[in-house]
């Protein structure tokens, strides 16, 4: 496992990027519950974010992808409205405890996301 950050480093309706091992991943919590996804857009396999930890649209109710406008949900990585409509991030193992947040596996590359 891969510590990420304490519990208190994503708090509730925020985003947050990570990288580990060279993977570009980021954590979402919503309802008390931590949400990590690699930093991919299905439709294009570039990072959703412009900004630093900014992953969320402005009602902080769904993933935004900022450059082509895809909007996902945050429960399952699943696209919405955009080009990539039907498809999915891919979500990572997420484990949460008195130390922090971890990611469970290592982080494999995704070669997927054409």
């Amino acid at each position: 496992m891969h510590f990420l950050c304490s519990s208190q480093g994503l708090a509730e309706g925020q985003s947050r990027a990570f990288s580990v091992d060279g993977i570009e991943l980021f954590g979402v919590r919503r309802q008390g519950q931590v949400h990590l996804y690699h930093n991919r857009c299905p439709h294009r396999g570039i990072p959703l974010n412009w900004a630093e930890d900014e992953f969320l649209d402005d009602s902080a109710s769904l993933i935004h992808c900022a450059h082509h406008g895809a909007l996902f949900l945050i429960e399952s990585g699943e696209c919405v409205a955009g080009p990539c409509e039907g498809r999915q991030l891919q979500a990572l193992g997420c484990h949460e405890d008195s130390q922090g947040i971890w990611l469970k596996a290592p982080a494999a590359r995704a070669d997927g996301g054409r």
